[in-house]
């Protein structure tokens, strides 16, 4: 069977049905008798009829159930029951009808907001093209003034490693002229007072021959002879102890915590290894300083009773700890507190840069304060090429 047989089969089956459904209502007119319209709507529209096609259906059903009644009223109620019977039967196709019209005016609205929106996109559109422009020629500029500020860093970087070697050189330069002074003290100075009191000493002994007063009056000089001298090296040793050139760091140490412990009161341990003295001349001072600057900073801030210093190797790294129990601070400021003690902070800071090495401060209030210097083992005199070349460029422009 093909499609149109299929067809007509569908039509004549959908016929015979509507007109039986038609007669039983015409006969009954009951809402009973009414039910089936629906379903035969729907069958129809299953189809593909539309309502043209089933009121040909109804007239056909109407024309086939037999000659008009002669009574008026009664073909009157006919006419209205096969009225409500066709109204009912086209419910479906119409609700379908009225939900395609609300689908078109809906798609109406759409398009409308549609075209509205690609308007808007358009204009959109257009202001993004005026923006990319903008933001080209802002790239541009962006990418000068980049390149500028980069130049101008590289310069800041380098002004600022000169400097950094111009400090070093100057750390160096005080050192040396610690040394200088030292040495003066104890071979000049020192030497001459010695002289003074033997020459004191020769003419207490003549003295004796003629009278007691000139005898103490020679006495109280000596006294002040010897207390001088004794001030002198003592004054020596605070600029430059010789016993760090002539014997290393370790005696040093001992004999600069010796006066520290008399001077304070705070007891300080000290423990090293002995590694530590074969280091060379620069490293051995940076570390003397390191520890003197430390502990300065215990006596003079910390309020601690006790101390320790603690130096180590391994790993090809001298790590010196210094710690205290005294009142401690807040970290993270120490390096860049504006009180006193920030030259000496920075001063150790820029000695063990100047050897490769750095620093690190733990505290916390009421916990005491350790501080961690470490230095590469490896003696390293020699500077790099570039770095020489960066002093003699420094030397150049003072």
């Amino acid at each position: 069977m093909n499609s149109a047989d299929n067809m007509k089969h569908k039509l004549s089956g959908l016929s015979r049905e509507y007109q039986e459904s038609l007669r039983k209502h015409l006969k009954e007119g009951s809402q009973t008798s009414l039910q089936p319209a629906q379903g035969l709507g729907r069958q129809a529209m299953s189809i593909g009829l539309e309502t043209l096609n089933l009121a040909r259906i109804h007239e056909q059903a109407l024309s086939l159930l037999g000659p008009p009644i002669s009574s008026p009223r009664t073909r009157d109620a006919m006419v209205r029951r096969a009225g409500t019977f066709f109204a009912k039967a086209i419910t479906p196709i119409e609700e379908t009808h009225r939900t395609a019209r609300e689908t078109n005016i809906h798609l109406d609205q759409l398009h409308q907001k549609l075209r509205q929106r690609g308007a808007d996109l358009a204009a959109a559109n257009r202001r993004l093209k005026q923006e990319i422009v903008l933001r080209r020629s802002a790239e541009q500029s962006l990418r000068k003034s980049e390149q500028h500020y980069r130049q101008l860093l590289e310069q800041s970087q380098h002004m600022q490693e000169q400097l950094r070697l111009l400090s070093r050189q100057l750390l160096s330069a005080q050192e040396e002229e610690r040394k200088r002074i030292s040495r003066e003290l104890h071979d000049v100075i020192a030497q001459t007072l010695t002289s003074i009191n033997v020459r004191l000493t020769t003419l207490k002994r003549e003295a004796s021959l003629n009278t007691r007063g000139l005898e103490r009056n020679i006495a109280r000089t000596q006294e002040l002879v010897e207390r001088s001298v004794n001030i002198v090296h003592q004054f020596a040793r605070e600029l430059r102890p010789s016993v760090l050139d002539d014997l290393g760091l370790i005696p040093a140490l001992h004999t600069f915590l010796k006066g520290f412990m008399e001077q304070t009161g705070i007891r300080v341990s000290l423990s090293a290894a002995a590694e530590v003295n074969t280091v060379d001349n620069d490293k051995r001072t940076v570390l003397f300083r390191v520890a003197q600057e430390a502990l300065t900073n215990v006596a003079r801030h910390a309020q601690a009773s006790q101390a320790e210093v603690k130096i180590e190797k391994f790993d090809g790294v001298i790590c010196m700890r210094i710690n205290d129990n005294g009142k401690g601070f807040q970290e993270g400021g120490a390096l860049h507190a504006k009180k006193n003690n920030r030259l000496g902070m920075l001063g150790m800071k820029e000695r063990l840069e100047m050897v490769g090495g750095n620093i690190t401060i733990e505290s916390k209030p009421g916990k005491g304060t350790t501080i961690r210097a470490q230095i590469p083992f490896a003696n390293g005199r020699a500077r790099s090429l570039a770095e020489k070349s960066l002093i003699r460029s420094a030397n150049a422009g003072v």
